[in-house]
């Protein structure tokens, strides 16, 4: 079910945006989808893939590129966290707020749609009564428009 969901989502951004990416983050389980995180400003959509039924918690991100290089942007940007599981059970589907800071490098030269990226992102619960540091680290590939011949 979540590997349908994911092509599913993958799907989507690519034929709405072109030149997306999708990256994945071992360590959190999370999967995110991108318009083109090469432009100033760029939007990641991000899901929790460690369970389908008990949560589904989603994470909507506006980015910015604070600073582009040919091997490296760095990047920050505001989250807000959701789930919409929670509706079901008449819990708040807000979750929490999050700033992220980023970097998305292209460690090989020859592989320059392979990239690593690396956040730090605190979160907080909506109430901001508490919260916590958290740290990703995955990869990324982007995708290229196709030329027209």
């Amino acid at each position: 079910m979540k590997h349908a969901l994911t092509i599913f989502l993958l799907g989507v951004t690519l034929s709405t945006f072109g030149q997306a990416s999708v990256a994945y983050y071992p360590f959190n389980n999370v999967v995110t989808v991108s318009s083109n995180a090469d432009r100033v400003f760029w939007f990641d959509g991000r899901l929790q893939t460690n369970t389908v039924f008990g949560s589904l918690s989603t994470t909507l991100c506006p980015m910015v590129n604070v600073s582009r290089k040919s091997q490296v942007n760095i990047y920050t940007g505001l989250g807000v966290r959701f789930n919409a599981l929670n509706g079901i059970d008449d819990r708040d589907i807000l979750e929490g707020y999050s700033l992220h800071v980023g970097a998305r490098i292209k460690p090989l030269t020859f592989m320059p749609n392979l990239r690593i990226a690396f956040e730090i992102a605190p979160y907080s619960r909506k109430d901001f009564k508490t919260g916590n540091l958290q740290s990703f680290l995955g990869l990324v590939y982007q995708f290229s428009k196709r030329r027209k011949e």
